[in-house]
């Protein structure tokens, strides 16, 4: 199910959602992201992630920084995405509790 006032919503993204929803391994992932996208575009979501998680476990931007290497503007808007965003990060970094 997706949110009807989603601002990326397309016929092209569910399809690329539902290829996503296919990959069944940690290996399929690498396989399919490896040619979907550009080693910097799988580091620069991979990078997201890794600053939601440090932001939920109440780290500073400058703590993430140094982690991370991300600048306070992408700390910023990904704090600002937990705050008052579609709350997607919030489901995944539940889910990743789970594993």
């Amino acid at each position: 199910m997706h949110s009807n006032n989603s601002k990326i919503k397309s016929d092209e993204v569910e399809l690329f959602f539902n290829a996503i929803l296919k990959l069944e391994s940690i290996e399929d992932c690498y396989k399919f992201f490896e040619d979907v996208a550009t080693i910097n575009e799988v580091k620069a979501l991979s990078q997201r992630i890794h600053v939601a998680r440090l932001l939920s476990e109440k780290k500073t931007y400058t703590e993430i920084g140094e982690i991370t290497g991300a600048s306070t503007a992408t700390i910023s808007r990904i704090n600002r995405c937990l705050n008052y965003g579609s709350d997607g990060y919030k489901l995944v970094l539940e889910r990743l509790k789970e594993i």
